[in-house]
């Protein structure tokens, strides 16, 4: 078998690599590639739609914070066309008024993704709450944690996020009279388009996710049909085990 060598330096500016959680990643900030995948992906987490590759390389933005600085003639001049200047300044106005739990995806974290981003912002209401305990607390990996964190240190209090962007970094934390049950969910879902929506729905029942079989839980969503370890465990503790998670909450 051939064997696989890493890359070293970055294809796009040849900045050597380095290895960030057993990831290869261009540390170079002027790196014109890595910037541009970074806007597209800004702009497609927050739904600013008219923002892919081909207007992002038209714009020419050196940060998020000139984004949002562009007035409609600066968009309409760049993109040379009025009507979709006009369009794509009412799509960036409108992603200002997004909550925490859109915003932290939307800023290529490695690691933290949608559905990381929902259990920690089920439990905090403003960006300055993350810290190792909450993240802990919201069963947030260490990897994802020390780069959410490394994100906060190098990116968000470095460049004055919270003064330089028009977001207000805060979260609805949903009030629960009472915890319904603990529940961890095994395989793919079927009820559910993702786990993150299935996630967010069982928090505002009042149930607590978990993502391992810990003592505590009450009830295993199995939706594949097959009978893991993990399920069998379950029966042995005898937990409920669910077929289908929407049947649970219209009990």
């Amino acid at each position: 078998m051939k064997q696989i060598i890493p890359p070293t330096n970055c294809p796009s500016c040849d900045s050597v690599l380095e290895f960030v959680n057993d990831q290869l990643f261009c540390k170079n900030d002027l790196c014109a590639s890595q910037w541009d995948k970074k806007v597209v992906n800004f702009a497609s987490t927050l739904k600013i739609k008219g923002l892919g590759p081909a207007a992002v390389s038209k714009l020419n933005i050196q940060d998020y914070a000139e984004l949002y600085e562009l007035t409609v003639e600066d968009l309409q001049a760049r993109l040379g066309s009025v009507r979709l200047g006009e369009k794509l300044f009412i799509e960036i106005r409108n992603s200002e008024s997004l909550p925490l739990v859109k915003l932290l995806p939307a800023f290529s974290i490695p690691l933290i993704g949608r559905s990381a981003s929902q259990k920690l912002c089920n439990s905090i209401s403003h960006i300055e709450d993350i810290s190792e305990k909450t993240c802990a607390e919201a069963g947030i990996g260490p990897k994802a944690t020390a780069n959410l964190i490394n994100w906060l240190e190098t990116e968000y209090y470095l460049d004055d996020y919270n003064n330089t962007l028009p977001f207000k970094w805060t979260n609805k934390i949903l009030e629960k009279t009472k915890v319904s049950g603990v529940v961890c969910i095994s395989g793919r879902l079927k009820s559910y388009k993702t786990k993150a929506h299935a996630e967010q729905v069982l928090s505002q029942y009042g149930f607590v996710v978990k993502s391992s079989l810990t003592k505590d839980v009450t009830h295993l969503v199995n939706e594949s049909g097959i009978e893991s370890a993990k399920t069998q465990t379950a029966r042995d503790r005898g937990v409920n085990i669910i077929t289908n998670l929407k049947h649970l909450l219209e009990d």
